[in-house]
């Protein structure tokens, strides 16, 4: 059992079970709650637990009592546990509830079955961040941040956030400066002189995407609460156009204005409903002119509400089942309408999903959500003319209106209505943008209501009608620079995203020229791996992989003896040799996502996930992770995305795989692909997944749903033999696919949504070459269409070329400055961008 003076309070003598010796005791303990044995089988080795504290875990709409645990390496969130007045552990089936905040308690006891207990382990040096959060108005809470980008949200119901905040910093002195405080919100000032988001933002650095994304962080919203998940903003007004028309502003919503006042028959409703108060004598401290809010956890459930776990929340939330159809998310249109227009009790904004995931707009799991009152069966998500049916294409172009000119022009007006000075006040009252009182933190004052039906009351409200952000702003909002004022070098861009520090447009990669690719070493065979950094260009020849993210040390494979080693980048000397992989048979691929986990396979068809072991950046050891069983013949092409954190292996069998680099487990198996595959890639922009066989392409989305593939038209019939994503900044394309085929030539592939074409007699459509593996939601044409050819031997594409050697490996520049390739005979060509 733990043993100490206080909760929260450290103690050198601290013990998790008793000693050995009191068998006794530990007989009796065991037999009270077995469960706890789950934690002891979580700790790592010879652990003493120093720290502990009663939490909440905020899962989504989800509350569950825990324990946190603070060890000698590792933290341990204990799920379904309860610290008991005497210091002990148990579940929650064998002890009494330590919340003493009612309402918190109901939340997590409410309509729940008694699920298992777990606990999960985590190292601190993996621990990104921390952010303080508000929890129901409170600053209780906090929200931690890993490496791997998986987050935990943590209640402090017993104010102890303070001390469990200092003791994080403890044990990771770093987390000091990266933790956001009270006092460190002052975005519009950067300390030792570096440019700060707003700055970024303002010089067009970085898009209007990733800006609100991080106010939305600053201000308390989370994915991890649905109560406070980010918000977006409605940036179209046009839902019935065919096309959009990008040059007209009334295509485009009234930024500075909120969703009540859209028109102005509606912002004068709201009006007369704010004097109503004052004119009958009410409370004038309730004087509002909203009741409902913009943002909630059944406004983002509705959103989301054809995928998992989202389904479930929506049907929790609205008492066990699905709502009446014509009240649920089934037309984009229709949304705008109500929330614009239509509906004095709707101002709902968006969600971040509105601009990155199509997913969440088709019925792929076919849900039967009835009938509307037209005798419509409700499925996909309704779009909007312009959109062609293809949620891809409403995505795309839905991402294009949010970084549009129009938009980067007024959304500082947005931001001072849902983060700044127009938040609440006099100034919000002007803008009618003032909501009930209960929904502002700083106007609850919880901690002083000493009657817990009122204060119940307040957090029922809120749980269920939303909360607004931390105020992040006194002052309006500083505009974006306009296109006219950025000089950007020897030239005006005219461009929407006129800046070199970001991905060039798609216009510009007509300008790549062939030049000489420089690198201090020269491989002796083919080349294996590219790395371009700021120093230069490092190659390796097959059978090896540099390490990241210094580059200085290779991991080596391919030996007679089925041995590994790391080598110095440059050096035929190996630092050290592992026999460890002899027993996995002959490696035929490896990925290094990380500079201490290495991912092989080969002739055993078994992906194995090793760690290095380091000592003062010093390769020590090279351990067993977990071996991954899926395929069924050799290992042909790897492929690990950190953004994702997923690992794709394509095989012999013609079989890909998408496996959890967290979990170690499998994600799910793409169908049969029509020959053994030859390479794969994954977008870290996007999540979608290239896999190539033989000579044909397909593309999937991160969740294994096809989106095409192809058969490039050619005589040759060349076999593509490595391939990799590339970001452009055009929001049409979003990325480009880049191709090395048999034939020595580098292919650039766009991806366009729209009507599929008429069948070119030179290529296979997407119906011949993916027969039965087409999804609902993906009817409506996405294709993959040749961009440009770069051929480094001087041959028209098409014809045979007597020099050409194939393309072995490929890389892009973060900025797409440069693209390398290399092939079977040692040579690196560079095209590089024009300027």
């Amino acid at each position: 059992m733990l043993k100490g003076a206080k909760t929260g309070v450290d103690s050198n003598q601290l013990t998790f079970f008793p000693a050995l010796h009191e068998s006794c005791h530990s007989e009796d303990f065991l037999e009270v709650c077995t469960e706890r044995q789950i934690i002891l089988q979580e700790f790592a080795g010879q652990e003493k637990v120093s720290f502990k504290f009663s939490v909440v875990v905020i899962q989504g709409h989800l509350a569950v009592e825990g324990v946190l645990l603070f060890g000698k390496k590792h933290l341990y969130i204990c799920s379904h546990f309860v610290l008991s007045q005497l210091e002990e552990i148990y579940c929650t089936r064998h002890c009494l509830s330590s919340i003493s905040d009612q309402f918190i308690f109901s939340l997590c006891h409410k309509d729940q079955a008694i699920e298992d207990p777990a606990c999960s382990r985590y190292l601190y040096a993996d621990i990104k961040e921390i952010h303080p959060r508000r929890f129901l108005l409170q600053e209780i809470a906090l929200e931690i941040f890993f490496r791997n980008g998986y987050s935990k949200f943590l209640v402090f119901h017993n104010s102890d956030r303070n001390k469990a905040f200092k003791r994080f910093c403890s044990v990771q002195p770093g987390l000091k400066a990266k933790g956001i405080t009270e006092d460190s919100l002052n975005i519009r000032r950067g300390a030792g002189g570096e440019k700060t988001m707003l700055q970024k933002w303002q010089r067009r650095e970085i898009s209007n995407f990733d800006y609100l994304m991080y106010l939305n962080m600053l201000a308390g919203r989370t994915y991890s609460d649905y109560m406070q998940y980010p918000v977006f903003p409605w940036v179209l007004a046009d839902y019935h156009s065919q096309t959009l028309n990008f040059a007209n502003h009334k295509t485009f919503r009234d930024l500075s204005k909120p969703m009540g006042a859209q028109t102005a028959e509606r912002r004068r409703k709201f009006i007369q409903r704010y004097k109503e108060v004052e004119k009958s004598e009410g409370d004038l401290s309730a004087q509002c002119h909203y009741c409902t809010h913009y943002s909630s956890a059944i406004i983002v459930a509705s959103y989301l509400v054809r995928m998992e776990p989202f389904t479930q929340t929506f049907c929790s939330l609205q008492g066990g089942s699905f709502d009446v159809a014509d009240r649920m998310f089934h037309s984009v249109k229709s949304t705008w309408d109500s929330a614009s227009t239509e509906n004095m009790s709707d101002v709902r904004e968006l969600i971040p999903e509105f601009f990155y995931l199509p997913e969440f707009l088709s019925n792929c799991n076919q849900f039967e959500f009835g009938s509307m009152q037209d005798g419509t069966m409700l499925g996909d998500v309704q779009l909007p003319p312009w959109a062609e049916g293809n949620p891809h294409r409403f995505i795309t172009l839905h991402r294009q209106a949010l970084e549009s000119d129009y938009v980067s022009a007024h959304l500082h007006h947005w931001i001072d209505l849902i983060f700044g000075h127009k938040q609440h006040g006099p100034a919000a009252v002007e803008a009618t943008n003032t909501f009930h009182p209960y929904f502002y933190g700083d106007k609850g004052h919880l901690s002083s209501i000493n009657d817990p039906l009122i204060k119940s009351t307040i957090l029922g409200f809120v749980s269920n009608f939303g909360q607004v952000p931390r105020q992040l702003f006194t002052k309006p909002h500083p505009s974006r620079s306009t296109l006219g004022k950025l000089t950007l070098g020897k030239e005006t861009s005219s461009l929407s995203h006129p800046t070199r520090l970001g991905p060039p447009p798609l216009s510009s990669l007509q300008t790549l020229k062939l030049s000489p690719a420089v690198i201090k070493e020269t491989p002796k065979g083919a080349i294996g791996h590219i790395v371009y950094t700021e120093k230069g260009v490092l190659a390796v020849e097959k059978n090896k992989v540099l390490i990241p993210p210094l580059w200085n040390k290779t991991f080596c494979w391919g030996f007679d003896d089925f041995t590994c080693c790391i080598a110095s980048y440059g050096s035929d000397k190996n630092l050290i040799t592992f026999e460890v992989m002899a027993y996995w048979g002959n490696c035929l691929c490896a990925v290094c996502p990380t500079p201490t986990t290495v991912v092989t396979s080969g002739t055993s068809s078994v992906v194995c996930v090793w760690e290095l072991s380091m000592v003062k950046d010093k390769v020590r050891g090279l351990s067993l992770r977990q071996p991954l069983y899926g395929h069924t013949q050799p290992v042909t092409c790897l492929a690990a995305s950190m953004t994702y954190s997923i690992v794709v292996s394509g095989s012999n069998d013609r079989t890909c795989i998408l496996w959890d680099m967290d979990q170690l487990t499998c994600i799910t198996q793409l169908p049969a692909h029509e020959a053994a595959l030859s390479a794969v890639a994954i977008n870290d922009l996007t999540g979608e997944i290239a896999s190539c066989a033989g000579s044909v392409m397909y593309l999937w989305t991160i969740n294994g749903q096809p989106l095409t593939s192809l058969c490039p038209a050619s005589s040759l019939q060349e076999q593509i033999s490595c391939c990799c994503f590339a970001e452009v900044l055009d929001w049409d394309v979003r990325s480009l696919l880049v191709t090395g085929g048999s034939d020595g030539v580098v292919r650039l592939w766009k991806m366009e949504h729209g009507k599929r074409p008429s069948q070119d007699a030179g290529s296979r459509s997407q119906e011949d070459i993916t027969d039965g593996l087409k999804s609902k939601g993906n009817e409506v044409g996405t294709q993959l269409v040749l961009w440009q050819e770069l051929n480094p031997s001087g041959t028209p594409s098409g014809k045979p070329s007597k020099n050409g050697s194939a393309i072995t490996t490929l890389a892009v520049c973060r900025n797409f400055s440069r693209l390398l390739a290399g092939n079977e005979k040692s040579r690196i060509y560079c095209w590089s961008m024009d300027g």
